[in-house]
């Protein structure tokens, strides 16, 4: 969660108090709307700081690759 609310207070300059505050009223919300087992998953997921990690290493490289492919498209 700590991720999260960094990248809150990098991208809107609120506090680090507001910005927790904010992903812990949206996790709340978004936990009674999804499916149990789907809020289980997401809770688990932002309150997981070596699984935030990993998750974006792998939205990272995969965006590199998709890029890649994309550049070589064009080459041809």
């Amino acid at each position: 969660m700590n991720e999260l609310v960094d990248l809150i207070v990098k991208k809107t300059g609120v506090s680090a108090a507001t910005a927790t505050t904010i992903v812990n009223i949206v996790l709340n919300y978004a936990t009674k709307k999804l499916p149990a087992p789907i809020a289980t998953e997401l809770t688990t997921l932002i309150n997981n700081e070596a699984v935030v990690s990993e998750a974006e290493s792998l939205i990272g490289g995969l965006a590199a690759t998709l890029e890649k492919n994309a550049a070589n498209k064009k080459k041809k």
